[in-house]
């Protein structure tokens, strides 16, 4: 068997070789350290830089489904709080005009019941142009900052939803439909206190109890739509905290890959380190000794 001759200068090369990749690796542990990640280019780990693409991908779709499921309960705690608000405005008219119906009120005491119902209509047209983000909440689509005239009480909206995306599944609507809940022209909340108003000053019993009924529909509409937005928030509510814990389990899934695992690359630089210097020490054995340290 043939064996192949071992020179000087080839246990040269291959020392300082080996020297060049431990001091690569040094360096390395070194950058991984100091910047506190292991994929600091994609040439680091070309398949795990795609996978952290992809997760930072769907870490950004979770923050968006949490920031839309934000706004959309915005949207529907206002309607909330201006619907229940409303409610009791309502209860108010009709029990006034239960205070109308009754015989022994004088037309001095009536014209005060039709002024306060007007009052009440007054400010629940105000509360029917509630806005969130200078949006009227009752107006759909409008790009109008009013959902009713505030004289007249018709609608002055655009009907259409006004959906936020919170996941996978279909959008939720965070409106409410000014005219669904408040009736149409003609026919709306608005009109019957008008009406309540006038059959107060005509003292006409027959009108008020006609629409003291129409208005007990109005509220069970109004506690209807209510249900519906509790309904609706909840969904939300769900919808945001899924969002919050989807983010918080891809990001940990992302630190995996991308972060310094600082205990360890401490570790693994120190024993680099180690074996490092012996690498230097066995070197400088190897090397052919120059001619000034054979004079020594």
């Amino acid at each position: 068997m043939a064996i192949g001759r071992v020179t000087q200068s080839m246990m040269t090369q291959r020392s300082l070789g080996s020297l060049q990749t431990s001091l690569g690796r040094l360096a390395e542990l070194q950058e991984h350290l100091s910047t506190g990640r292991v994929l600091n280019r994609p040439s680091d780990s070309p398949g795990d830089t795609t996978a952290a693409m992809r997760l930072r991908s769907s870490v950004a779709d979770q923050q968006q489904y949490a920031r839309n499921a934000e706004d959309g309960l915005g949207w529907l705690g206002q309607i909330d709080n201006t619907l229940t608000s409303m409610n009791g405005e309502v209860r108010r008219a009709r029990d006034l005009g239960l205070q109308g119906i009754n015989g022994s009120s004088g037309q001095a005491a009536r014209e005060a019941l039709a002024v306060e119902v007007d009052k009440i209509r007054e400010s629940l047209l105000g509360s029917a142009n509630t806005r969130y983000l200078d949006r009227p909440v009752f107006g759909g689509i409008t790009a109008g900052n009013r959902a009713f005239d505030p004289t007249t009480g018709n609608f002055v909206g655009q009907s259409g939803a006004v959906n936020r995306t919170i996941g996978a599944g279909p959008p939720v609507d965070v409106q409410v439909d000014g005219q669904a809940v408040f009736g149409p022209d003609g026919d709306s909340l608005f009109t019957h206190l008008a009406d309540l108003s006038a059959a107060l000053r005509s003292g006409d019993a027959t009108a008020m109890g006609n629409v003291v009924g129409v208005l007990n529909g109005d509220m069970n509409t109004i506690t209807s739509t209510v249900s519906d937005v509790g309904t609706r928030y909840n969904r939300l509510e769900a919808a945001a905290q899924a969002a919050t814990d989807a983010e918080l389990s891809l990001t940990t899934s992302l630190s995996e890959i991308e972060n310094t695992d600082l205990p360890k690359a401490t570790v693994e630089l120190q024993m680099q380190e180690v074996a490092y210097q012996a690498a230097l020490a066995s070197t400088a054995r190897v090397l052919q000794p120059s001619l000034l340290e054979f004079l020594r």
